[in-house]
């Protein structure tokens, strides 16, 4: 039986420096794509997903992004403020009380996916098992809209990742989709620091502790401004 979790977070509290200078007056994760801010698209799919809880992290900007999340009765809201950013890894740390040392979604702020025939967040709840501390969401570096990197993984027949070398390119990217376990951050540094330090010791780990797989539908990389005049277009062409 699948358990799909009820709770999430959703990574919200940078300094959007990339996305300049749409992000000098509001934070990146009020920024509209086509009618919609990117946080509410987000909130959609989760809710969607039959999440009834979810700590959204922030910083630049806090007041704002309070604001706007003030219009939600369901799912729950619960704001972590930081006072300064804690990257992707301390801005977790700090939040893991709210989860009751049981698994949940985690979202980047600036991210916008559309499923095909496996929904990813139901997806990722398959793949889970009790033994994994993280099971992160990849995509094809090809057809990634927005996206010009050497991608981060390869994936193995059995889920498991494999870093790219620093000489070479990956067929895959991550999404900033994932499901983690609060255990994930046992002895983990206090104050900032990038979940990548706690990815490549659940790589390391023996049996690993962490697996992906890859999403089977559209991925927009919302990072900068180009990427949103990109996914603008792709939506407003497709009409979602």
């Amino acid at each position: 039986m699948i358990h799909v979790p009820k709770q999430a977070m959703i990574l919200a509290a940078g300094l959007g420096k990339r996305m300049r200078p749409l992000t000098d007056t509001i934070p990146k994760p009020l920024i509209e794509v086509h009618g919609s801010a990117l946080i509410d698209r987000a909130i959609a799919q989760l809710e969607l997903a039959g999440v009834e809880k979810i700590i959204v992290n922030t910083s630049y900007k806090a007041d704002l992004l309070e604001a706007h999340l003030q219009k939600y009765t369901s799912p729950q809201i619960i704001l972590s403020y930081e006072e300064e950013p804690l990257e992707t890894g301390g801005g977790i740390a700090k939040a893991l009380h709210h989860f009751n040392d049981m698994p949940f979604f985690c979202i980047n702020g600036d991210v916008i996916w559309i499923d095909h025939q496996s929904p990813a967040l139901k997806s990722l709840a398959q793949k889970w098992n009790n033994d994994l501390d993280a099971v992160l969401l990849l995509h094809p570096t090809q057809t990634a809209i927005g996206y010009e990197g050497k991608g981060d993984f390869n994936v193995a027949d059995n889920g498991d990742l494999i870093r790219r070398e620093s000489n070479e390119k990956a067929p895959y990217i991550y999404t900033g989709i994932q499901m983690l376990h609060p255990r994930l951050f046992q002895g983990c540094p206090a104050g900032a620091f990038s979940l990548n330090l706690l990815y490549d010791k659940a790589i390391n780990a023996f049996p690993t502790k962490i697996k992906a797989i890859v999403h089977d539908g559209v991925l927009l990389n919302v990072g900068d401004p180009t990427g949103v005049k990109l996914a603008e277009e792709y939506i407003k062409k497709h009409t979602l």
